[in-house]
C-alpha cells in the first residue's frame, strides 16, 4: 500500500484488512516524511494464499483511491454504526459494570418499550461492559424520533447499568445515542479507552486462567531520548484482529507509528514498533 501519509492512515488500512476477514501474517510499516509505504502478507480464514482474481480485485478496490481508505469516517458497511443494511434505526451506546444477566435485563427493557434490536456488538473487560445496540420501532421498523420515548429508554437503561450508590455514577454507567457512521469496533475501543478500563484490577476468573507460561505477554518500551522516539516490543499469543486492536490502542493514546515489523509464527505474534 503506497499513499500520501496522513494521521490515522495505518489504522484505516488495518481496519479494512480486518473487515475483509484477511489474516495478517507479516507486515512492514514505514511512513517517513509525507509518504506511507506498507507491505502486508495476508492469507484467508482457511490459511491459504489468495489466488482468486475477483477477490484480489476486490481487495485492491477496497484499499484503492476509490475505496474505504480515503472515505474518512465511512468504513466497511457491515461494521458501521448506523449502516443502512440493518434498516432505519438508532444506535445506542452503553457502558457500565458487567454482571451476570445484564444483557437479558437490557433486552427486557427494550422489549417492554417496543424497541426491536436489529443487531448488537458487545465487549467486556475488567468487569466493565461496552456495547452498541442497533434498535428501531418494533411496529414500523423505523428509527424512533420521539424524544420522550427515547428519554424513558435511556433512564431505564441507566437504572439497570447503575451500580452501588457509593461509586461515581458517571464511571459506573453511561448511555448515548448515535446516528453517525462510525466503525463499530473502533467505537468500542474509544468507549473503553475513555472509560479508562485499563485502570481496572484485571480480575481473572478461574476459566480465564492461561496455564501455559510461554503464552504470557511480553511488552517492553525503550525510550531513545536522543532520537526522540520510543521502541515498543510486543510478544504474545496470536489471535484474530490483534494488530487492529494494538493500532487502535496506540492511536487512542495519540502515538504515531513511523516504522514497524510484525510477524506471527505458529501461536505467537511478535510486533516491533517505533513510535513518536
Amino acid at each position: 500500500v503506497d499513499s500520501v501519509n496522513k494521521p490515522g492512515i495505518l489504522l484505516e488500512v488495518v481496519q479494512v484488512l480486518s473487515d475483509l476477514d484477511l489474516i495478517i501474517t507479516k507486515a512492514y510499516i514505514s511512513s517517513d516524511g509525507g509518504w506511507f509505504m506498507d507491505v502486508f502478507h495476508v492469507i484467508d480464514q482457511q490459511g491459504k494464499k489468495i489466488t482468486d482474481g475477483k477477490t484480489i480485485d476486490y481487495i485492491e478496490k477496497a484499499l484503492g483511491p476509490k475505496g474505504h481508505i480515503t472515505a474518512g469516517a465511512k468504513t466497511w458497511p457491515s461494521k458501521q454504526v448506523g449502516v443502512h443494511s440493518v434498516g432505519d434505526h438508532t444506535a445506542i451506546e452503553l457502558i457500565g459494570r458487567d454482571r451476570p444477566g445484564l444483557l437479558s435485563e437490557i433486552s427486557a427493557v427494550l422489549a417492554n418499550l417496543r424497541f426491536n434490536v436489529a443487531a448488537a456488538e458487545v465487549w467486556t473487560h475488567n468487569r466493565r461492559i461496552a456495547c452498541v445496540l442497533y434498535v428501531n420501532d418494533d411496529t414500523t421498523c423505523r428509527a424512533v424520533g420521539d424524544q420522550t420515548r427515547l428519554s424513558l429508554m435511556e433512564e431505564q437503561l441507566k437504572n439497570i447499568l447503575r451500580g452501588c450508590d457509593d461509586e461515581d455514577s458517571e464511571k459506573v454507567a453511561r448511555t448515548s445515542f448515535s446516528m453517525g457512521f462510525t466503525h463499530v469496533d473502533r467505537r468500542l475501543h474509544q468507549m473503553f479507552f475513555a472509560d479508562r478500563d485499563y485502570e481496572g484490577g484485571g480480575v481473572t476468573t478461574a476459566d480465564q486462567v492461561d496455564h501455559t507460561p510461554s503464552f504470557k505477554p511480553e511488552i517492553t518500551v525503550e525510550r531513545l531520548e536522543d532520537k526522540g522516539y520510543s521502541v515498543v516490543n510486543v510478544k504474545c499469543r496470536d489471535r484474530a484482529k490483534l494488530m487492529f486492536d494494538i493500532v487502535c490502542t496506540l492511536t487512542d493514546m495519540q502515538y504515531v507509528v513511523f516504522h514497524a515489523a510484525i510477524s506471527s509464527d505458529g501461536p505467537h505474534a511478535s510486533q516491533v514498533r517505533v513510535l513518536e
